[in-house]
C-alpha cells in the first residue's frame, strides 16, 4: 500500500490525461463529466506532487469529488455555451468548381447520374441543360452535385 501512496500524483496526473484525451479525441467533447473529473484527476495529482495535499487515497477521492463538483459548476454553461454555437457556412470542398460535360439532359427537379471518382453522383440544376453541356459544380452535398452551365 505504500507503493500506491508513494506513486499516487502519477497516478492521479495519468489518469487525468487520460480521462481528458477519451473525451476529446472518442467522445469529441459531446460529454463533459470525463472532461471534468480528467480534469479534476489532473489538479489533484498535480497539488499532490507539489507537496499541497497529503498522498492518500482518502485525500484523493474527496479532493477529485470536489473539484469535480465545483468544476462542472463552474465550467458547466461556458462550455455548453461554447458547444452550442453552430456555424451554418456551407463547406466549400474540392469538388466545387469541377467541371464536366453532361452525359444526358438536365431539368428542374430532375436529376441525371454521374460517375466521379468511384461514386456515382446525382446531378441536379435550376435551369434546364442539354446534353453536351460543359457544367461546373456550384454545390456538393452528400451524393448529389448541382451545377450550373459553365461560363467560358
Amino acid at each position: 500500500m505504500i507503493w500506491l501512496n508513494d506513486s499516487l500524483s502519477g497516478i492521479l496526473i495519468f489518469l487525468g490525461i487520460a480521462l481528458l484525451a477519451v473525451e476529446m479525441l472518442v467522445f469529441a467533447f459531446s460529454s463533459f463529466i470525463l472532461f471534468f473529473i480528467g480534469l479534476a484527476c489532473l489538479i489533484t495529482g498535480l497539488l499532490m506532487f507539489l507537496g499541497l495535499l497529503a498522498p492518500t487515497l482518502t485525500v484523493a477521492f474527496a479532493t477529485v469529488a470536489i473539484l469535480t463538483g465545483l468544476l462542472a459548476v463552474l465550467l458547466w454553461k461556458p462550455l455548453k455555451n461554447m458547444q452550442s454555437h453552430v456555424d451554418h457556412t456551407p463547406a466549400s470542398g474540392d469538388l466545387v468548381g469541377h467541371s464536366f460535360i453532361l452525359s444526358g439532359d438536365v431539368e428542374p427537379g430532375q436529376t441525371i447520374n454521374y460517375r466521379y471518382s468511384g461514386i456515382e453522383w446525382r446531378v441536379k440544376s435550376d435551369q434546364a441543360l442539354s446534353v453536351g453541356t460543359e457544367v461546373e459544380v456550384t454545390v456538393a452535398n452528400v451524393g448529389e452535385f448541382t451545377v450550373t452551365a459553365k461560363i467560358k
